[in-house]
């Protein structure tokens, strides 16, 4: 079983939202200060998925990620998590992309690594939470998906999986290979061994530019987007507080039921 994960270093998700700051004029986040970038998590679960079949029947992972500058500590996670193989698209040319334009190369790197029966991705990035690229890989390679798995077993050539849906979850079963993109209700992630980490600092990773894996600069990271990002900012909240009185409890219970009435919250 060859299997190969789509991650991608990311912001950390749980740093403090006053510690973010947007670049108004160049629609950037900028990263907070002293807070380093993790593996996103939805990715992270991607990783678990592989490895439970791993574990069960054996096979091979290949992790893949998509960026610049980046962080050898971070984007090794999934090797000492248990996978075998990291290859990087590292290359300025990548940054800065949209659903389609990362999906695209991330498609393209696929190709080059070769065979494979099952393309795992996170069911979102942790930063922009669009959801696009595994459904945009799948469409470009021609395979058949199926998202938001929660759990996936694998026998005769074929993947069952148990898809998360609004009241409960389906079973879906498709031919393999295929994409599958995992929820966060597949469990956990597990944590790397002493042994893992060991492992995957003495292990380095395949880096690809844009040229080897057969792609114009012009169809990747910013150049290639179809999506135009009009504006990018921090909301303002607001509260307002208005305190009912009475002479007694039930006077101002009646008052703020009036007024509950009144600005139509019932």
């Amino acid at each position: 079983m060859n299997m190969i994960v789509c991650c991608k270093q990311v912001i950390d998700p749980e740093a403090p939202p006053a510690s973010f700051r947007v670049d108004a004029g160049a629609n950037k986040v900028l990263p907070p200060q002293g807070v380093p970038p993790v593996i996103s998590p939805f990715d992270e679960q991607a990783v678990e998925a592989a490895l439970r079949i791993k574990d069960a029947q054996g096979g091979t992972i290949t992790a893949l990620t998509m960026g610049n500058n980046l962080l050898r500590d971070v984007v090794k996670k999934p090797l000492s998590m248990g996978a075998d193989e990291l290859v990087l698209l590292e290359d300025a040319a990548f940054e800065d992309g949209d659903g389609w334009s990362n999906a695209y190369a991330l498609a393209e790197a696929i190709k080059k690594i070769g065979e494979y029966d099952i393309i795992f991705c996170g069911r979102q990035a942790a930063d922009w939470d669009s959801g696009q690229v595994g459904s945009g890989i799948a469409e470009i390679l021609g395979l058949p998906s199926v998202t938001l798995a929660k759990k996936v077993d694998v026998a005769d050539g074929k993947a069952k999986v148990e898809r998360v849906i609004p009241d409960g979850y389906e079973v879906v079963e498709v031919s393999l290979p295929a994409l599958i993109t995992v929820s966060n209700e597949l469990g956990e992630a597990r944590y790397p061994t002493i042994k893992g980490i060991m492992a995957a600092k003495r292990k380095e990773p395949t880096v690809w530019k844009p040229a080897d894996i057969g792609v114009d600069a012009s169809n990747i990271g910013a150049n290639g987007r179809r999506a135009k990002l009009v504006k990018l900012f921090q909301p303002v909240k607001e509260g307002h507080c208005e305190i009912i009185e009475g002479d007694s409890p039930e006077e101002a219970a009646v008052g703020l039921a009036m007024k509950l009435r009144e600005v139509k919250v019932f």
